[in-house]
């Protein structure tokens, strides 16, 4: 069974870096902003297997370097995550929560009530586009 709890943004870094930028140095999966922020991950059976990381400024919401090891992937572990950090940005006041999603993942958002803000655009050969969704108001 998944446990989900809160994590050190260094705890993030690995598995930021495997599954999102492996062709980037370490470094450049680490943000300015982690020490801003709020990480969490995903375990099974004592193994960290998702990561993703919240910012919350007022009433508006990102997440950033949402990664799950891929031989976890499809099994509902991202989309317990998401829907952990989705209450947990409503807990902390937000009432819209934004990403910047790449395109390949776009119809798993869809999911979770995220729409496509604008059009796509590029961070090196990667197709992202913005989605967004509205959040109930937190607990």
């Amino acid at each position: 069974m998944v446990e989900i709890r809160p994590i050190p943004a260094a705890t993030t870094y690995d598995l930021r870096h495997r599954v999102l930028w492996p062709d980037r140095p370490p470094a450049y999966v680490e943000l300015p902003e982690d020490a801003a922020g709020w990480h969490f991950g995903a375990f099974e059976d004592g193994k960290l297997v998702s990561v993703v990381s919240l910012f919350v400024d007022g009433e508006v919401a990102r997440f950033r370097k949402f990664a799950t090891e891929p031989a976890w992937q499809g099994r509902g572990i991202g989309s317990a995550l998401l829907r952990y950090l989705m209450q947990a940005a409503a807990e902390r006041g937000a009432r819209r929560l934004w990403c910047d999603a790449r395109q390949s993942t776009a119809g798993f958002y869809r999911k979770f009530g995220f729409g496509v803000d604008g059009e796509a655009f590029y961070k090196g050969p990667v197709s992202y586009v913005r989605m967004s969704c509205a959040l109930p108001a937190g607990s």
